[in-house]
């Protein structure tokens, strides 16, 4: 059996800081996850507490890394929080918790000068910050820095958590599973440095990002799997909303390219969304055309090559730049025009090959507005985590914006006096995994490729109980084989503390991917079940069998271990 290459292999840079031998096990704070949630937190716990940033990959790989658009914050004269919250609410659907908005848009403004003061660099106008507006905005109130915001602040985040002594990065590193005490978090299991090591913690924050992979079109990058869901899922956390996904409209589609995101920027620039005819036909959907929010012109694409293509599952509608001045389209969307060009397409010369794709899941773990989820101790930030914020469609731009304010409120963040410390088993040696990864690998592998196929056919823009029931059960019968594994009896049996030495880089590949499709096996479960309870079309949830909008369910769709319920309704 051939050695399996890992689908991501970053090189750990220079410029890290990695843990000394022997490893630390114990910390005030574990952060799992190293996009802008997850930096941000870590910055803003407070400095007296040790804490340790666990990072699948780099630190530089992220989803945040690739958010292209920008950061929404009222700043503009003309504008102000309150026009941001009822943007935000209108968008949500009637899902939104007010409070939970009203906190995001009030605390925006500080956030974004906290960014500045950080040396983010903004594109500016003239001496002020320089506003672009996006789908659903009432106002111009995104800041951005060309069209790799994402990049931007991560690069500055990432310089200033190098900065700090008392954060420690674990680069490279995959957490297994939340290690608990009875229904209190006590730290994470996690693969390291050819170890299987158990980190304690007086708290978790969970920073994991979204779960795109578990779709087989997506615009995130491929160590997007729904961790920190799954994890906390397992743990008996709440989670709420699963079943409400934003397909972004436009990612690139070109045979042999990756999903690359087309940022709403470039429609609210004024490019057209055209179809082979060169007509412009989202307006026959929706009356603000390509500017009507995600999930509409989404959904408008889909409907447009149901009626129209031959092989609708495969074809594509255009993004048609060539409205906008030439010189704008360099200014502020040079790393779109890159990447065309890597690809053979001239954007001053012809329009985009765009379809829609799994770009980011509103739902996560539930929580409150110090980020605390329903497990003491154990906190989430970031798209792993639902704070209410986004209902059932999040609004352009606030992804990142929710990650600086949730993870500031981690600045108020207490901790117990007095941390037991479990006494922990002295380590061991093994040469299994490797062993056991030669005789299921396949089946492993098997699942990875088949599975995000069956869960976008399912689960993706449109939905209907039967394909949702045959799906759920084929996720079922996949869950109770995948729990057999050689492989899966030995890393779910671990002993609780005792770290293991396996000696092998190759097995803290292994079990990483084992970890990642068992996670994803998880995942999938949960949005089909939150999609096939929702009977009803809402936001990024669309039933073709429940196709309107049922004012009975104005709810949350909340998750308790295998139950599924509502919540009193939302607003009232």
């Amino acid at each position: 059996m051939g050695e399996y290459n890992a689908p991501t292999s970053i090189q750990i840079t220079d410029d890290l800081k990695l843990p000394d031998s022997p490893l630390p096990t114990q910390f005030d704070v574990l952060v799992v996850g190293g996009g802008a949630a997850g930096l941000y937190a870590a910055l803003c716990l407070p400095p007296q507490f040790r804490v340790g940033l666990i990072t699948k990959d780099a630190l530089s790989l992220s989803a945040s890394d690739w958010a292209q658009g920008g950061i929404a914050a009222a700043i503009a004269p003309d504008d102000s929080p309150q026009f941001h919250l009822e943007d935000t609410l209108k968008a949500g659907v009637g899902l939104c918790e007010p409070e939970a908005v009203k906190l995001l848009v009030e605390r925006a403004p500080s956030c974004v000068r906290s960014l500045v003061e950080m040396g983010v660099a903004f594109d500016r106008k003239g001496a002020d910050l320089a506003l672009t507006l996006e789908a659903a905005h009432s106002h111009h109130r995104v800041l951005h820095a060309a069209d790799t915001t994402g990049r931007a602040v991560i690069t500055t985040l990432t310089a200033q958590v190098l900065a700090r002594e008392n954060i420690q990065v674990f680069s490279q590193a995959f957490a297994l599973d939340l290690w608990m005490q009875g229904s209190q978090c006590r730290g994470a299991s996690i693969v390291y440095q050819n170890k299987f090591v158990w980190l304690q913690a007086k708290a978790v924050v969970l920073a994991t990002g979204g779960g795109g992979q578990v779709f087989a079109q997506t615009t995130n990058p491929e160590l997007s799997t729904g961790d920190g869901v799954a994890m906390a899922w397992r743990s008996g956390a709440e989670l709420r909303d699963l079943e409400f996904v934003q397909f972004h409209p436009t990612a690139l589609t070109k045979p042999g390219a990756p999903r690359f995101l087309i940022s709403e920027a470039v429609r609210g620039e004024g490019a057209h969304l055209i179809d082979a005819e060169g007509q412009r036909f989202a307006f026959d959907y929706h009356s603000d055309g390509e500017l009507a929010p995600r999930d509409v012109v989404s959904r408008a694409i889909f409907s447009h090559l149901q009626k129209t293509a031959v092989d609708p599952a495969s074809a594509n509608v255009w993004l048609d730049l060539r409205p906008i001045p030439a010189d704008k389209i360099r200014h502020r969307f040079p790393n779109i025009i890159q990447v065309c060009q890597k690809w053979g397409i001239d954007v001053f010369q012809e329009p985009i090959p765009v379809a829609p794709a799994a770009h980011y899941w509103m739902g996560g773990i539930t929580t409150n507005a110090l980020s605390q989820t329903t497990i003491p101790q154990l906190y989430a930030v970031g798209e792993n985590a639902s704070t209410g914020v986004h209902g059932a469609n999040r609004l352009a731009s606030n992804s990142l914006l929710e990650c600086l304010v949730y993870g500031a409120q981690l600045s108020l963040l207490t901790l117990p006096e007095q941390m037991p410390l479990q006494e922990v088993p002295p380590a061991t040696q093994t040469d299994v995994f490797q062993h056991q990864w030669e005789a299921d690998q396949t089946a492993i592998m098997t699942w990875r490729q088949t599975l995000p196929r069956l869960v976008w056919q399912s689960a993706g823009i449109c939905r209907e109980q039967r394909s949702l029931d045959e799906a759920i059960a084929q996720i079922e019968d996949w869950r109770k084989d995948f729990a057999m594994l050689s492989l899966s009896q030995s890393l779910l049996n671990l002993t609780q503390g005792q770290a293991v030495d396996v000696g092998d880089t190759a097995v803290s590949r292994y079990a990483r991917v084992w970890g990642e499709t068992r996670n994803l096996l998880d995942i999938a479960y949960l949005i089909l079940r939150s999609s096939a309870f929702r009977t009803e079309s809402r936001g990024g949830h669309y039933r073709a069998d429940y196709p309107e909008t049922n004012s009975d369910w104005q709810v949350h769709t909340l998750v308790n271990h295998h139950q599924w319920l509502k919540s009193k309704p939302v607003g009232h």
